[in-house]
């Protein structure tokens, strides 16, 4: 387990502010209290809870071909078919993944292929569990092609909490099943349009492990 890189600076800022808040408190109250421990125990423990969100675990991926793995950590919320507008405009299957502030939200590639689409979308910040965070959020979609000519797409949603989603793919580079598409802050979604010949491994409701749980299967 390490630290992600989006982190660096939040964690600081986050230090430097609980430091300050102590600081002050004790030069005007100098005689300690049970509050003041109170006090420093609940700094810790918020300083800590940051630490924690910025953590990128090492995992191994041993999947390939035409398994499709999950890109992030978190509990499966939506499998049903639907239109999707923005880039395929026709009906894909939609599998989506609601990340709490307790989750890792590091996201990963699902499988391997090379990018053939990429944009962000400014938007909202409603709760990203809600069905129109989809289209309506702030948001990236991102388009992989497999070598067998499948493209599934993965779009990264904020949530009421997350201010920011970053998002590392490069069009027309190639990518490999396991590597990083990208982190979200603070509670978010990912959401993955699957061609509607996938055959699907997953329930609404299950947890899943981001590089480790299966999703689903391309015919």
């Amino acid at each position: 387990m390490t630290l992600h890189r989006e982190g660096y600076k939040t964690i600081f800022i986050v230090f430097l502010f609980v430091a300050v808040v102590l600081l002050t408190l004790n030069h005007i109250f100098p005689e300690q209290t049970w509050f003041h421990y109170f006090l420093y125990a609940l700094g810790l423990w918020f300083f800590l809870m940051i630490v924690r969100f910025f953590r990128s675990p090492v995992r191994e991926v041993n999947e390939g071909g035409k398994v499709i793995i999950s890109p992030a950590d978190g509990k499966v919320v939506v499998i049903e078919r639907t239109i999707e507008p923005e880039f395929f405009k026709e009906e894909r299957i939609q599998v989506s993944i609601f990340m709490s502030a307790r989750n890792v939200h590091v996201n990963w590639f699902p499988i391997s292929g090379n990018i053939t689409y990429y944009h962000y979308h400014p938007g909202k910040h409603m709760v990203a569990f809600s069905p129109k965070a989809s289209l309506e959020n702030e948001r990236t979609t991102t388009v992989i092609e497999t070598e067998d000519g499948k493209e599934i797409l993965i779009r990264q949603i904020a949530g009421a909490i997350a201010r920011r989603v970053k998002c590392y793919p490069v069009v027309g580079e190639p990518v490999i099943q396991g590597d990083e598409l990208g982190f979200i802050k603070f509670g978010s979604r990912v959401d993955l349009l699957l061609p509607v010949d996938t055959e699907i491994d997953i329930k609404v409701g299950q947890t899943v492990v981001g590089k480790q749980t299966v999703i689903g299967h391309l015919t």
